[in-house]
């Protein structure tokens, strides 16, 4: 049923809850788990002299966060690759996911409830579920608590 999950990371705690999820599926179905991570494009609003420092201060964020992800998944037995791009998140997330040719996205929420939730409908999580073409699984990472 899935050959390829696809588990977009910021590097937050709150992925590990994503990814016990995104395992679970890549053990039963004997899947590859593909971590990815996205430079956002607002960098560009950095000033010129900041940007190429910026830049590369979140793509070194990026690299060490889809290696957790993918180190996660091959202690558990589970293949993964990994990817860092730069773009617009959401947009980024949806190229990959056709790309690669995944079968679900496994994503975690930002743990917003009540008037914050409504204040954050943009967020990426709600963009991808908005606009995917495969199966979102979300995945509520709460607080933190």
């Amino acid at each position: 049923m899935y050959d390829a999950i696809l588990v977009p990371t910021d590097g937050s705690e709150g992925v590990d809850r994503t990814l016990e999820h995104a395992v679970e599926m890549a053990r039963r179905y004997d899947a590859t788990i593909h971590a990815l991570y996205v430079v956002d494009r607002r960098f560009e609003l950095a000033a010129d002299e900041d940007r190429e420092d910026l830049v590369e201060r979140l793509t070194d964020r990026g690299e060490a966060a889809v290696a957790a992800v993918a180190e996660a998944a091959e202690d558990a037995g589970v293949d993964a690759v990994t990817g860092v791009r730069e773009g617009i998140p959401y947009k980024t997330i949806l190229e990959y996911a056709a790309e690669a040719d995944v079968d679900v996205i496994a994503m975690g929420t930002h743990g917003r409830t009540g008037r914050d939730r409504l204040a954050h409908l943009g967020s990426v999580t709600d963009r991808v579920v908005e606009n995917a073409a495969v199966p979102v699984f979300v995945v509520n990472i709460g607080d933190g608590d």
